[in-house]
C-alpha cells in the first residue's frame, strides 16, 4: 500500500510541474510576440525623433506616356465554312499556303443540279419554239391573246428556274473572299459537311491591325490619325501604327476606350495574335512635379503624402496624375519647394517628430 501511494503521489507531482512548465512557455511566447509592439509604443510615448529620409519637391518637364497591353490581329480573317449541305468531291486547301481571292477552295456534289438543269434547259427549248408559232398564230388571230400570255409565263417560269439552279450550283464551290494564308484543314476528301462545317480559317497577314485600350482619363489626349510605338517580345525592336478608329462608347467594366490602329511596316516576325506593348506619346507639360511612388501612401478615399514642416509629420491629401516605373505625378496637394517623408512611413503619425538622415533632390 505504501509503494502505491508513493507511485500516486510522483505522478500528481509530475503532472503540476508540467502544467507550470507549459504555462511559463505560453507566457515567454506571449512577450515575444508583444515586445516589438512594446518597443514601437514606449517610442511614440517618449515622444522621441524617428529617423526618415526625405526628398525636395521640385518642378520639371514631363513628357507624359503611357505603357499598354494590345494585341496583333490580322487585317482580314474569317472562317470558311460551305453554303449548302454535301459531300466535298475537289479539295484545294494546302495548309499555311497564299491564296489569291476568287481561288476555288473545295468543290461539292452537284450532278443532281445539273442534270436538273439540263432538264429545265430543254424545256426552255422547247417552251421558246412553242412561244414562237404561237406568236405566228396570234398574228394570224388563229389564237387568243390569252393563250399566248399563258405561254410567255411558262417560258419566263423556265428561266427562273433555271437562274435558281445555277445559283445553288455556284454555291457548291467554295471560293477565297480575298487574298489571305489559310489555316489548318479541318475536314477530307470525301467528307460530308454544313454550312456549319468550318472547312479552314483565311487570314490576310500581309497588314495587320494592333488593338489596344486606352484608359478613359486619357480618350482625349489622341485622336485617329497619330501614331503609336509597339513592341513584340520576339521582334526585338520598335513598330510604329497609325489609328485609324476607336469604339463608340467606353467599356463599363475596365472604363477604357478600345482602338485600332493599322501597322504601317511589314514584318515576318509580326504574328496575328501575338501580344504587343504600346506606347502611347501624350503632350510634353513644361512644368510638372513628381515624386517618388514610395512617398504615396493609399488609403480607401485619397492618396498622402507625409511633408516635413518644423520637424514634424503633416499628412496632405495629394491627387496623382502619370505613372511610370519609379515616380508618379502630383497634380494638386504639393507645392515646389516641399520636402516629403520617402522612409519610415509606417511609424510615422500626424505631428510625429522626425530626424532627417538624408535629403534628395
Amino acid at each position: 500500500m505504501n509503494s502505491i501511494v508513493l507511485i500516486n503521489l510522483v505522478y500528481k507531482l509530475m503532472h503540476r510541474y508540467n502544467l507550470i512548465i507549459l504555462f511559463i512557455c505560453a507566457s515567454l511566447l506571449s512577450c515575444s510576440k508583444k515586445a516589438p509592439e512594446e518597443a514601437v509604443k514606449s517610442a511614440v510615448a517618449m515622444n522621441k525623433d524617428i529617423s526618415a529620409e526625405a526628398y525636395i519637391v521640385k518642378e520639371k518637364p514631363l513628357n507624359e506616356s503611357l505603357k499598354i497591353p494590345g494585341s496583333l490581329l490580322a487585317y482580314e480573317e474569317t472562317e470558311i465554312h460551305p453554303e449548302v449541305s454535301g459531300k466535298i468531291v475537289s479539295l484545294n486547301i494546302k495548309e499555311g499556303n497564299n491564296v489569291t481571292k476568287g481561288t476555288v477552295l473545295a468543290k461539292i456534289y452537284d450532278e443532281d443540279l445539273q442534270a436538273q438543269l439540263r432538264k429545265i434547259k430543254v424545256q426552255l427549248q422547247i417552251a421558246e419554239n412553242n412561244e414562237k408559232r404561237q406568236s405566228e398564230l396570234l398574228t394570224a388571230k388563229a389564237i387568243g391573246q390569252q393563250e399566248y400570255n399563258a405561254n410567255i409565263l411558262e417560258v419566263s417560269n423556265l428561266k427562273a428556274d433555271i437562274e435558281i439552279l445555277q445559283t445553288n450550283i455556284k454555291k457548291t464551290q467554295i471560293i477565297a473572299p480575298f487574298t489571305g494564308r489559310l489555316g489548318f484543314r479541318n475536314i477530307s476528301l470525301g467528307a460530308y459537311v454544313t454550312p456549319q462545317t468550318v472547312l479552314t480559317t483565311l487570314s490576310q497577314v500581309d497588314q495587320l491591325k494592333l488593338e489596344f485600350s486606352l484608359p478613359e482619363k486619357y480618350i482625349n489626349l489622341i485622336n485617329v490619325g497619330e501614331e503609336v510605338v509597339f513592341t513584340t517580345a520576339d521582334a526585338g525592336k520598335s513598330f510604329k501604327a497609325k489609328i485609324f478608329a476607336t469604339e463608340t462608347t467606353v467599356e463599363a467594366n475596365t472604363r477604357s476606350l478600345k482602338l485600332r490602329a493599322l501597322v504601317t511596316q511589314h514584318d515576318k516576325r509580326l504574328t496575328p495574335g501575338a501580344f504587343a506593348e504600346v506606347k502611347v506619346s501624350m503632350k510634353e507639360k513644361q512644368k510638372a512635379i513628381t515624386v517618388p511612388s514610395e512617398s504615396v501612401i493609399p488609403q480607401a478615399r485619397n492618396k498622402k503624402i507625409i511633408v516635413y514642416k518644423n520637424g514634424k509629420a503633416d499628412f496632405q491629401i495629394v491627387t496623382l496624375g502619370v505613372r511610370d516605373s519609379s515616380t508618379v505625378e502630383i497634380t494638386s496637394g504639393l507645392k515646389t519647394g516641399d520636402t516629403i517623408i520617402t522612409t519610415g512611413l509606417l511609424f510615422l503619425k500626424p505631428g510625429s517628430k522626425i530626424k532627417l538622415t538624408s535629403i534628395k533632390n
